[in-house]
């Protein structure tokens, strides 16, 4: 039984002994522990030194094999000691058996590469994630050694976009591929699928527990131009930019920073997408209700312009309360522009003419207001064109300006009263000339011309002033002609 054994432990598995008789004498058989091989074949060794440009690997082979530094990986500007270690069992793909000088050329790093494709290609069919560190930082996305080079997306990094790759290098990251392409050698990853997926049974059960209306605690985690992400520990929800406050806002990041930790009410949960709507507004008292309860139409409230547009001005009257003036209201006159009024940061006096509850929506006037109320132009600013009498904000050259509102009739009567007054004064100027020299004519001429004037002043005088529904007092222009 023991020689049997013996025999078998002196075969090996292509049959060649590992003695043989020469002479009579029994001698190792060299020739059978030689490994045979082919060029391009993935063989197995043991690191037996290290050099600083190549490795000597011992494969089996009658002479060790040669690793050269450029053959070790694909990481460009290779250490081979960085690499490699005596004693380490590393596989190798034969590129040459015998070159000029008689030596084995083996290459690792296209013995990992083959290996490398036959795994890659297994998990993208399997759909289980691959592992590889990272080795470099390029425009765009990550480069991951995974025996292969691998390229990882920025946008596929992290369920978040990154700001800072560079935290990552060095790191082993699982990622999922997402697109493989042997004849270019192109290898896609997606780290931000293998976290979704781990994150997905959290979600579910976040979903599972959350309901409309709930008060939940999260952090900002992004901000974009249509609003602000929450991360509420496993799943996202979004604040829509016209959920963050009950007054107008012109970017989240007005209200918000990432990183924040912030109170929200839960306004809707979509389960089938596992999306999230929140409010943050929701969790402040709401400013409008006040303004609904408390004020009326016609009421004339103080407010600050916050906003010019093209069709009119946004003035807010309460804090997170605007409403608008539009373009018809801002003056008696036509207004090409909001501009020529008001200024954004101006404080003015408004009245109300519609409240629209249904809408949220407040319509103010200013050209509605009595005049003790107007704004003028001291209230905008000294060095203003309307100091010097010329077109502008709160100077416009118009009877309805001149005269206040409602008025416009008055200084019509005025100016009747004072073209009646002066048909007057020639008739009653002619008595006295009568009869007279030439001298005496001119004398009562120029009298009566002076009355005229006199006359004249007085009612412009009049008229300027008057803003009552009483009639200008008539000037008494013949009694002051006989004079």
């Amino acid at each position: 039984m023991s020689d049997q054994h013996t025999d078998e432990a002196q075969t090996l598995d292509n049959g060649q002994d590992l003695m043989v008789e020469v002479d009579g004498v029994m001698i190792p058989n060299y020739d059978a522990t030689i490994l045979t091989f082919e060029e391009g074949d993935i063989v197995t060794g043991t690191v037996v030194r290290v050099d600083k440009d190549e490795v000597l690997v011992d494969i089996g082979y009658k002479s060790e094999g040669v690793v050269p530094a450029n053959e070790l990986s694909i990481r460009k500007s290779v250490d081979p000691a960085e690499e490699v270690s005596v004693g380490d069992i590393v596989d190798a793909l034969v590129l040459t058996k015998e070159d000029a000088d008689g030596r084995l050329i083996l290459s690792r790093k296209r013995a990992r590469f083959e290996r490398a494709w036959q795994r890659i290609e297994k998990a993208a069919e399997e759909g289980t994630p691959v592992s590889g560190s990272v080795i470099e930082v390029v425009k765009g996305g990550l480069i991951l050694d995974l025996g292969v080079r691998g390229f990882l997306p920025a946008s596929l990094v992290d369920i978040r976009r990154v700001a800072d790759l560079d935290e990552f290098l060095g790191q082993t990251l699982e990622c999922r591929v997402i697109e493989l392409n042997r004849f270019r050698n192109n290898v896609v990853l997606s780290r931000r699928a293998v976290l979704e997926e781990e994150r997905r049974g959290a979600r579910e059960q976040i979903l599972d527990r959350m309901n409309v209306g709930d008060l939940v605690t999260g952090t900002i985690s992004n901000i974009v131009d249509f609003g602000a992400f929450v991360d509420l520990d496993g799943i996202d929800g979004l604040i829509h930019i016209s959920e963050l406050s009950w007054s107008h806002v012109n970017h989240p990041s007005e209200v918000l920073t990432i990183g924040q930790k912030v109170e929200v009410r839960v306004l809707d949960i979509d389960r089938d997408r596992q999306r999230i709507s929140l409010g943050l507004k929701q969790t402040q008292k709401d400013p409008w209700q006040q303004v609904f309860e408390n004020r009326q139409v016609n009421e004339i409230v103080h407010g600050r312009v916050t906003k010019l547009v093209s069709f009119g001005a946004f003035v807010e009257i309460e804090e997170g309360v605007e409403g608008l003036i539009h373009i018809s209201e801002l003056a008696q006159h036509h207004v090409e522009d909001p501009s020529e009024i008001v200024r954004p940061g101006q404080e003015v006096n408004v009245k109300i003419i519609e409240i629209d509850p249904e809408r949220r929506r407040l319509s103010l006037s200013l050209k509605r207001l009595e005049p003790e109320y107007r704004i003028h132009e001291d209230a905008m600013g000294e060095g203003e064109e309307g100091e010097e009498g010329e077109e502008g904000e709160g100077a416009e050259g118009t009877d309805e300006e001149a005269y206040g509102e409602g008025t416009v009739a008055e200084a019509e009567a005025a100016e009747t009263d004072l073209e009646e007054a002066v048909a007057e004064v020639p008739a009653v100027a002619e008595g006295p000339a009568e009869g007279a020299d030439e001298a005496a004519d001119e004398a009562a001429a120029e009298t009566a011309e002076e009355a005229v004037d006199e006359a004249a002043d007085e009612a412009v005088a009049e008229a300027a002033v008057e803003t009552t529904d009483e009639p200008a007092e008539e000037a008494a222009p013949a009694e002051e002609a006989e004079e």
